[in-house]
């Protein structure tokens, strides 16, 4: 994501849409009764003098919309803002949905932007900046392929080797098994972006050789119990490739829900509830806040922001696709670790 342009005194905030992730950021930020102006499709208006309605074709315009609801798509990364138009050459009042993709820049005005709403832009423009992790977990039968974005885990796909032990020679392989996965993944990777295979047995460390030997570089291999996605969940939750997954948003938010349900196992340095995060908030004593951003749109924490911030403490928006912050919605959509006992 790019700002464009950023004017917080009149309420104006306009972005550039670069990737998919981006698309789920501005989900996250815009809220009912904001207007957003962008460059949309709508029929002309026709002469009220003509006795026969004709359809007219569509034409671009930029109308400012005042938001009604807004539908996010998780499956084709779609955004949909449903509402009145406020602003633009026709149709003043009537309903419009605008429906945005990479390459949009809307405008958005709001009467007062929150705290954890300026910061998820800041945070959509610096991960733009980190690669996407992608995933192959597979053994000598079947294969999966997925990829790690910053609002969760995307199974991409699932391959059967279809082959029978020893007969399966390492040329059919090459052309089988293999080459199949990889015609998968070439239309996925892009520079610089890790991929991990990961799996129980050999077959891991012989995809590596095959795509070494096509030229793939910023390859990991990790031993895993399972394959499938019930592999890639393993590794992230025992924190091998910590290093790797660090590097993207989801791979921390998971680390950071992972410690916190240790420490609520064992009756630790955890808080949760209302109530229990408050005074732990009055009195100083939490490190980290973790908010799924399904509780950001839902409430206004503003001043329990400030409250942890002000204290040295961190916040921590956890992305609410990914079964850490399901977990994690689980207790109320909020917990904190805590420097101290309470």
């Amino acid at each position: 994501m790019r700002i464009l342009e950023k004017d917080i005194g009149s309420g104006n905030v306009k972005v550039m849409l670069e990737t998919d992730e981006d698309i789920w950021h501005l989900y996250n930020v815009l809220e009912v009764g904001d207007i957003v102006t962008a460059s949309t499709t709508r029929r002309e208006e026709k002469s009220a003098d003509k006795l026969r309605a004709e359809r007219s074709e569509k034409k671009r315009m930029t109308l400012g919309v005042r938001v009604e609801k807004i539908e996010f798509s998780e499956d084709d990364v779609r955004l949909r803002v449903l509402g009145t138009i406020e602003t633009g050459p026709q149709d003043i009042g009537q309903h419009h949905t605008l429906t945005f993709e990479i390459g949009d820049h809307p405008l958005i005005a709001k009467s007062k932007w929150k705290i954890s709403q300026l910061d998820r832009l800041d945070r959509a423009v610096k991960d733009s900046r980190k690669p996407k992790i992608l995933f192959v977990s597979l053994d000598q039968d079947d294969a999966t392929v997925a990829v790690l974005r910053q609002f969760g885990l995307k199974e991409i796909a699932n391959i059967r080797s279809m082959r029978s032990g020893k007969q399966y020679s390492e040329k059919s392989k090459e052309d089988g098994y293999h080459g199949e996965i990889i015609s998968k993944i070439e239309s996925l990777v892009s520079e610089n972006m890790p991929i991990v295979l990961l799996g129980p047995g050999f077959e891991k460390e012989s995809l590596a050789d095959s795509l070494k030997s096509k030229g793939y570089k910023g390859l990991h291999v990790h031993h895993t119990g399972q394959s499938g996605m019930a592999g890639v969940n393993e590794l992230i939750k025992s924190g091998m490739g910590a290093d790797i997954l660090r590097e993207s948003s989801v791979g921390a938010e998971m680390e950071a829900v992972e410690n916190l349900m240790s420490e609520i196992g064992k009756d630790g340095l955890a808080a949760y509830g209302t109530k229990e995060i408050a005074c732990a908030a009055d009195s100083g004593a939490i490190e980290t806040l973790l908010i799924t951003d399904l509780k950001l749109r839902e409430q206004d924490l503003d001043s329990l922001i400030r409250t942890v911030e002000s204290q040295q403490g961190k916040v921590l928006i956890v992305s609410g696709q990914h079964d850490s912050g399901k977990a994690l919605s689980a207790l109320g959509g909020m917990a904190a670790m805590l420097r101290y006992k309470q």
